[in-house]
Formats: C-alpha cells, sequence, structure tokens
C-alpha cells in the first residue's frame, strides 16, 4: 500500500519538527536558564538572550552531528542513552531511598487516587475517563513513542541477525522508557513529599524540587538540566533521522538534505517561542501520524502472528 506509506511519511516528516524538536528543544532551554537563575539573578532581557545563545549552540550541535551521517548520530545515541540512563535511575533511588519511610505510602497514594470512589464516580461521569484517556495517550507518545511507526525507522537501519531479533529491543526500549525511567521519576516526586498541584503545567520544576529535598536546589537544578539535556537531545537526534527519512522516501535524497537544513533551523525557533500552540499541534500530528500506522499493523498482524 504505497499510498498509505505515503500518507504516514508526510505526516510524520511534519511531526517531526513538534515531538521531535521544537518540543524537546524548548525542556531543553527551560531546564537551563532554571540551573542558571537558580546560582545568578537575572532579568528578563537576561533570559531572553540565554534563550537565544542556547537554540543558536544546539542548532549547530546537531548540525555537526546531523549531516555526519546516520552512523555518526548512532555513535552519540548509543553512548548517551545508556549514562544517562544509569545516573538518572541512580539519583533518583537515592531521592526515593532517602524518603524511605514514604515509599509505602506512595504506592498507596498512586492506587487510592486512581480507583477511590470519587475517581471510579467521576469516571462514571465520562468526563474524568475521558481526560484521563487523552492526557495518558498524549503523553505516552512522547514517553516512547509506542504506537506511532517512528522507532521502526531507527530499528530498520541496525545491524542484526533478524527483524524478530531487532523487534525484541523495541520492546525493550518501551520497558525502559517508562517502566523504568517514568515510573522512577514519579516515585521520586511522590516519596520527596513536595506539593503537586495538579492541572499545572510544572515542566521539570517538580521533579527539580525533588531532587533538592536530598541535593538542595542548587545541585538539584544543575543535575536536571544535564539529564534533560542529554534525554532530550538524544530524541532531537533520533527524530531528525526519522524526518530525513520520511523526506527521502517521498522526494528523494537530495530534497532530505533540505529537510535537514529546515529541521536545525526550527531548532532556534523552539529556544525562543512560547510552546503552548506547539505542544498542541505536536499531540495532534502525533496522533494523525498513528492513524495509518495502526492501519498498517492490524493489516499486518497475521504475518506477525505467523
Amino acid at each position: 500500500w504505497k499510498w498509505l506509506a505515503m500518507v504516514y511519511a508526510a505526516l510524520a516528516g511534519i511531526a517531526c519538527f513538534g515531538i521531535g524538536n521544537m518540543s524537546q528543544v524548548n525542556a531543553i532551554t527551560g531546564s537551563i536558564t532554571n540551573a542558571i537563575t537558580a546560582f545568578f539573578t537575572i532579568n528578563d532581557s537576561g533570559i531572553t538572550v540565554i534563550h537565544w545563545v542556547i537554540g543558536l549552540s544546539l542548532a549547530a550541535l546537531v548540525a555537526l552531528i546531523l549531516l555526519g551521517g546516520i552512523k555518526r548520530i548512532g555513535k552519540v545515541a548509543e553512548k548517551l542513552v545508556p549514562i544517562m540512563s544509569v545516573f538518572y535511575v541512580l539519583v533518583c533511588l537515592g531521592v526515593i531511598f532517602s524518603h524511605v519511610g514514604n515509599i509505602g505510602g506512595a504506592f498507596a497514594k498512586i492506587f487510592t487516587a486512581a480507583f477511590s470512589p470519587r475517581a471510579v464516580l467521576g469516571a462514571a461521569s465520562g468526563i474524568a475517563l475521558k481526560e484521563a484517556l487523552v492526557w495518558g495517550l498524549r503523553r505516552s507518545a512522547f514517553s516512547n513513542e509506542a504506537g506511532l511507526g517512528s522507532a521502526a525507522i531507527a530499528h530498520a537501519a541496525a545491524e542484526t541477525p533478524s527483524a524478530v531479533h531487532q523487534g525484541l529491543y523495541g520492546i525493550f526500549e518501551v520497558f525502559v522508557d517508562t517502566i523504568v525511567i517514568c515510573s522512577m521519576t514519579a516515585l521520586t516526586i511522590i516519596c520527596s513529599g513536595v506539593d503537586i498541584n495538579f492541572g499545572v503545567k510544572p515542566g521539570s520544576e517538580l521533579i527539580t524540587a525533588a531532587v533538592a529535598t536530598i541535593f538542595g536546589g542548587k545541585l538539584a537544578a544543575l543535575f536536571v538540566a544535564v539529564a534533560l539535556i542529554l534525554f532530550a537531545f538524544s530524541t532531537v537526534l533520533g527524530w531528525a533521522l526519522y524526518g530525513s527519512r520520511c523526506a527521502q522516501y517521498l522526494f528523494g535524497l537530495k530534497f532530505a538534505r533540505g529537510y535537514q537544513i529546515a529541521f536545525i533551523l526550527v531548532i532556534v525557533i523552539g529556544a525562543v517561542a512560547k510552546l503552548d500552540v506547539v505542544w498542541n499541534i505536536a499531540d495532534t500530528f502525533n496522533g494523525l501520524m498513528a492513524i495509518p500506522n495502526f492501519i498498517a499493523l492490524f493489516a499486518l498482524s497475521g504475518v506477525v502472528a505467523k
């Protein structure tokens, strides 16, 4: 179904500018700004300058890596991902076990909040259940990409004994991203006892406040900035590859180079722009690119079972 592949490539190529570029760069910019303001007092104009410097620096760094080709992307990612994951988990465990008395209460809070009479009655009305499902699906896409079809582009380029063998790594990455990293983050925040304002978009402030209960505000801001830079930067590199492959499939190799240049320029926009609208656009295109992928998954389910 070449037509379906073309629809997917078009939607995925556009979505890359949201989920894989501006939203990630904005997160990096915010975390670095928080770390700097933890040490120095800076006015609004100074923060604007910082955002521009971060955007231009990230664009230059991505250009060096991206224009060097897929092998360079792989070499950078294979070093960044394991190091940042282990380091992040160790710090989270440090916070959790420093508040070891709160671990039981944290799990109790998770389950009672999910299955309490108020939660059940709210879900029965349909409104709360709808909101939970919508936000769960929107944020899970940013967690592990499962269902979007994008990660298959990277897996297809891997050197592997078989497709099934490589597919197991796809399962493993979802487990690490969501079950390990995201759950560890949630437990760290809840166990630390920091105030959680539901309905407020906290960015990285919640995990920073949680880490600060043990390591202090300045060190926590610095740690979260470094961790988020590594997490988000490897994501930017991965989605740059996805978008380039989509552009190449639709228009050829020469156009893919132009797409990469546009991707690099958008990084600067992501660093300096207000991104509430961009997040909504990213969520929309995530959903749109998932539709042709789900159609293909259902059509190929017999092949997978066999």
